[in-house]
């Protein structure tokens, strides 16, 4: 059974069909798809550790906490998770992309080469790759269509209550 979150202003659960079970519209939680210093999905990974912190996050969300593409978000910047939680709670008042060039000086800082691959690699994940039969089965099970989502990204931005994208950057 799904935990209530502490704060309910800032969450608002799916209960119309098509929703995953145990997801929900998490205020703060910004789309994979907004960039933060030229980089997709970090600025999201940023805003789960301060979210989980402030005990926003919904309990839904703590078991994939530094797995998933947030290990993959750390293994492109050369950081371990617990760098990022450091350094995403070190100052909370500072925006995503202040935070983001520390972990670059802890680790590295990608050239615009890298960027783009990287940018590339995520908005596409699911579309093509051993991701796409576990995509197809999570859009099954939350009453999507099959062609719904083209993306693990895109399935993200539908079940947070968005338009799916269908391109990448």
């Amino acid at each position: 059974m799904r935990e209530a979150c502490r704060d309910h202003a800032a969450v608002a659960f799916r209960t119309q069909p098509g929703s995953l079970p145990g997801m929900a519209i998490v205020s703060g939680l910004r789309s994979p798809y907004e960039l933060v210093d030229g980089l997709v999905y970090a600025g999201r990974m940023i805003d789960k550790v301060r979210l989980h912190r402030s005990g926003r996050l919904p309990a839904d969300y703590h078991a994939n906490l530094g797995k998933g593409f947030d290990a993959r978000c750390c293994a492109f910047l050369g950081v371990d998770y617990a760098t990022v939680v450091a350094e995403s709670l070190a100052r909370s008042d500072e925006d995503a992309g202040a935070v983001l060039a520390r972990l670059y000086a802890r680790g590295r800082r990608p050239w615009a080469s890298d960027v783009a691959l990287w940018n590339g690699y995520m908005t596409k994940r699911g579309w093509r790759d051993e991701a796409g039969a576990t995509l197809g089965a999570r859009l099954a099970e939350a009453g999507f269509a099959p062609d719904a989502a083209q993306t693990v990204f895109d399935l993200i931005e539908l079940d947070e209550g968005r338009s799916a994208r269908h391109l990448s950057l």
